[in-house]
């Protein structure tokens, strides 16, 4: 099986499948509570669809990871300032981690930004998505301390930004 990278918007068919994915690699990987509030919303795929665009990474065929490209005035944007795009709810899932997948998705919503004349992008990130954040700023993006936020008790979020 070829390890061919795709990176394209999510089918309705595989709303589920991405919501799943999602809970997999947030609940599973450590870094949100099974018991969380969040989860429903990481599950609810077909929200982002429809309010954000909601992007997959395709690896050898099969969907390994996605993530929601929030425009300016998407409800999804919570970060995002006038003339800014935000990244949300970016995953991948373990076995296709170090193939590209993360990158080619963020690209995707950078040129996503870029295509639409924005002046930048932003996301949020936790403190131990350590391998995020090195991949973050190999691609150009810079931590933004002073907008770093908790959506909730004892979650805190670190902020990065890209500007064009």
């Amino acid at each position: 099986m070829s390890d061919a990278l795709v990176v394209r918007v999510a089918r309705p068919e595989e709303y589920e499948l991405v919501g799943d994915l999602t809970v997999e690699v947030y609940v599973h990987g450590g870094l949100v509570s099974p018991e969380s509030s969040y989860v429903k919303t990481l599950r609810n795929a077909g929200d982002r669809a429809e309010k954000a665009e909601l992007l997959v990474a395709e690896v050898g065929g099969e969907v390994a990871g996605a993530v929601a490209y929030c425009p300016p005035d998407s409800p999804y944007a919570e970060l995002a300032g006038p003339g800014e795009a935000e990244l949300r709810m970016l995953a991948v899932l373990e076995k296709a981690r170090g193939k590209g997948a993360g990158r080619a998705m963020v690209t995707a919503c950078v040129e996503r930004a870029r295509a639409a004349g924005l002046r930048g992008l932003r996301l949020s990130t936790q403190r131990n998505m350590r391998a995020a954040q090195r991949m973050y700023e190999r691609l150009g993006f810079v931590r933004t301390p002073e907008r770093d936020w908790a959506p909730a008790p004892g979650v805190d979020l670190l902020t990065y930004a890209l500007a064009f």
